[in-house]
């Protein structure tokens, strides 16, 4: 359903169309692509560095590709050229736009490949998912990825900002995906607007694994420039430097006592830093939302 939308009293609701499965090998290839860049290029994929620029080349290749129309919009940040990339499925009622986002910058220190490759190679399967299903959903729906968002949300922010008023109303909801593949993860749903809520808690109840509200990274990922802007808005987190208490190993698995990512912002963020599970879990729960919510 859509998040402002509703049936017309006495319609039988429209059937919703079931979401695919997203292939964890793809997303992995994703992520092994992201490090490679990173490794030709001194290490990271950092803002203003030539590893953000080859990274941000790689994902919009894919989907230019696939039949999304891209849109390259360029920042000035610390002196250097900021990119954002994104891009829109044709189609849909472009009143009611269902957003999907990552950032796809790393710190200078490494690779970046749980934070935020994960989400970002999350974000990029399930358009490409979208392109592959044909779907045609209801609303429209646009993906973007996030320059300098390390550097305190700068391309999100700078997005936001120069919406009009008329097409940030538009915007129905916009989905966040900051660290989804943590090495000894939680699985931490935002609580910000119910409706998004909601449908990934579903999501998660429907595997059986326990959710909890997340506090970590609250306002301190690209999710808070559309907060602040009055969009509706929730996300998907596993963790960063937190220590995953007792409790929490006893629920989810996992080492009680260690940081949820031992490697948060350092050089050992590579492919090696990453759980399969939550990653596979977490974007299949965004490809369930982005249905659910645009169809």
């Amino acid at each position: 359903m859509l998040l402002t939308g509703g049936s017309i009293a006495g319609a039988a609701p429209a059937p919703v169309a079931a979401a695919p499965d997203i292939p964890l090998a793809n997303v992995k290839a994703h992520l092994t692509q992201l490090q490679s860049i990173a490794t030709a290029n001194s290490g990271n994929r950092a803002h203003g560095r030539s590893g953000y620029k080859a990274s941000l080349d790689y994902v919009k290749a894919k989907l230019d590709a696939a039949g999304y129309t891209t849109t390259i919009q360029q920042f000035t940040s610390s002196g250097s050229t900021g990119y954002n990339l994104i891009a829109d499925w044709p189609g849909g009622n472009t009143d009611e736009v269902v957003m999907a986002g990552s950032h796809l910058d790393s710190v200078t220190s490494g690779a970046g490949i749980n934070d935020n490759g994960s989400g970002s190679a999350a974000v990029l399967e399930t358009a490409l998912a979208v392109a592959r299903a044909g779907y045609q959903p209801t609303g429209h729906l646009r993906f973007a990825w996030w320059g300098a968002e390390e550097l305190g949300l700068v391309g999100s922010r700078y997005y936001v900002n120069n919406l009009s008023s008329a097409n940030r109303a538009r915007i129905s909801g916009y989905l966040n995906l900051d660290m989804i593949g943590s090495p000894n993860p939680g699985y931490f749903v935002y609580d910000d607007d119910p409706a998004i809520e909601t449908t990934f808690k579903g999501y998660f109840a429907g595997l059986g694994v326990p959710t909890e509200i997340e506090t970590e990274g609250d306002g301190r990922s690209d999710h808070a420039p559309f907060k602040n802007a009055g969009v509706p808005v929730g996300g998907l987190f596993s963790g960063a430097d937190y220590v995953k208490t007792a409790a929490q190993a006893a629920k989810w698995g996992g080492t009680a006592g260690q940081a949820f990512d031992r490697c948060y912002h350092s050089s050992c963020d590579t492919t090696a830093n990453i759980n399969d599970t939550a990653l596979d879990r977490n974007a299949d729960a965004l490809a369930y939302a982005v249905w659910t919510l645009s169809s």
